[in-house]
């Protein structure tokens, strides 16, 4: 099958079965490290990662040209788009992702020696569709459906699980856990949360000097602090049973999350692994092997597969540099990602963008998309992007990455 006929078939099964479409991911990607340092690992541990050049051609159905309407509110074909705002404060949307919350994560140091990334929230409230800062939590997962978040108090790993009702901010009920808890991820259902259990902060620092250096820099323990994970029924409760799954030697954080049928878990494997492919689990914590439709994806995409599980959404390919007349000034820089297919793991396209996040639905995606030059300080916003298509429609405005902390805010994407 060639790509007009993927792309072709794709939409004729989503205009019959968008309306019981299975769920997608909610807040799939929690076992990822930050979005800036593992770009820079990925560039320099895999060969296909950001090959830099003047001028490429990419294989796309259509040629199209970048977006470049002004910075005002879009609302049309199920799109809410606010490309003035960075972070945002108005709801961002597509088709059937929505940016359930945003956070940064700034650094707090305990002491001389030691530190932790600490998170702040903005969670959506779907009833006005503003973001409010919510400071009570130190991480968030957010079910389908932008009702319900799972969310955990400021220490970690925490001793109990609040189910927070996003309309009013209260949370309906408390779940206690006998094991230290420090990462969650909905079911593509909903009913069911995973529990990551932890035995320390799984976000912690230490100062690292390098000979001459005064001053120093804090950079990740990469301690094994992972302990296993609990299975939670929110339907039947909330109770579940502790999996015992220690982390792999890569240690630091590798969080939980459910496959695509919520019969099996992935998390971050260990090695050189970890910057690629996951590992997988049976619900009883059983290393097992990958599902048929899951074994090429990485866990640092965060999209993964479509909504019909026909393309398998993978990381960047390429970064180019626009061709530009003498005398003009430089344009951003270009990034593509592959598309490919699950089973196989063959490419079938790629697609603009330079992490892809969730799919918008069996075509469309959203993205980062660097707004910088190659050669300056690397800035990015989140764009809408098309599968056939150069075009970009911005989302949200420019998004810099300062070389010292705060660091960037990052998403919390879930289907609505």
């Amino acid at each position: 099958m060639n790509v007009e006929e993927l792309v072709r078939d794709s939409l004729r099964e989503l205009a019959v079965e968008e309306a019981s479409a299975d769920p997608g991911f909610a807040d799939r990607v929690l076992a990822v490290r930050r979005r800036r340092r593992t770009r820079r690992l990925v560039a320099v541990a895999t060969a296909t990662a950001a090959v830099v050049a003047v001028s490429v051609a990419v294989p796309l159905l259509n040629e199209g040209r970048d977006d470049t309407r002004p910075a005002s509110v879009t609302q049309q074909d199920g799109i809410s788009a606010h490309p003035d705002q960075s972070p945002p404060r108005d709801l961002i949307a597509a088709g059937r992702s929505a940016l359930a919350a945003f956070y940064t994560s700034p650094i707090v140091a305990k002491n001389k020696k030691e530190a932790i990334h600490e998170r702040t929230y903005w969670l959506l409230d779907p009833d006005t569709g503003k973001y409010k800062k919510d400071t009570r939590w130190s991480f968030v997962a957010v079910a389908p459906g932008l009702k319900t978040a799972a969310v955990l108090e400021r220490t970690l790993p925490a001793a109990r699980i609040g189910l927070l009702d996003l309309a009013t901010g209260e949370v309906e009920r408390w779940i206690p856990v006998g094991k230290g808890v420090a990462g969650l991820a909905f079911s593509n259902g909903g009913t069911e949360l995973v529990a990551t259990t932890y035995s320390e902060h799984p976000d912690s620092l230490e100062k690292f000097k390098n000979p001459g250096d005064s001053e120093g820099a804090w950079m990740s323990t990469h301690r094994v602090s992972r302990t296993g994970f609990l299975l939670l029924d929110l339907a039947e409760g909330g109770g579940g049973i502790w999996h015992p799954v220690p982390s792999s030697s890569a240690g630091g954080r590798a969080d939980f999350a459910f496959t695509r049928d919520d019969r099996h878990l992935f998390a971050a494997g260990g090695g050189l692994s970890t910057l690629v492919r996951p590992t997988f689990y049976d619900l009883s914590g059983k290393e097992t092997a990958a599902p048929a439709n899951e074994k090429h994806l990485r866990w640092d995409v965060p999209a993964r597969l479509s909504p019909n599980g026909k393309l398998a959404a993978l990381g960047l390919a390429e970064e180019v540099e626009p061709a530009i007349a003498p005398g003009h000034r430089t344009t951003a820089g270009k990034s593509y990602s592959f598309i490919k297919d699950p089973l196989t793991g063959k490419e079938i396209t790629k697609v603009r963008g330079a992490e892809l996040l969730a799919w918008v639905d069996n075509r469309r995606l959203i993205a980062w998309e660097r707004t910088s030059g190659l050669d300056e300080a690397y800035e990015d916003r989140l764009v809408l992007v098309t599968i056939g298509s150069d075009k970009v429609v911005p989302l949200s405005g420019v998004r810099e990455h300062p070389e010292t902390d705060p660091e960037p805010w990052e998403t919390v994407f879930a289907e609505r």
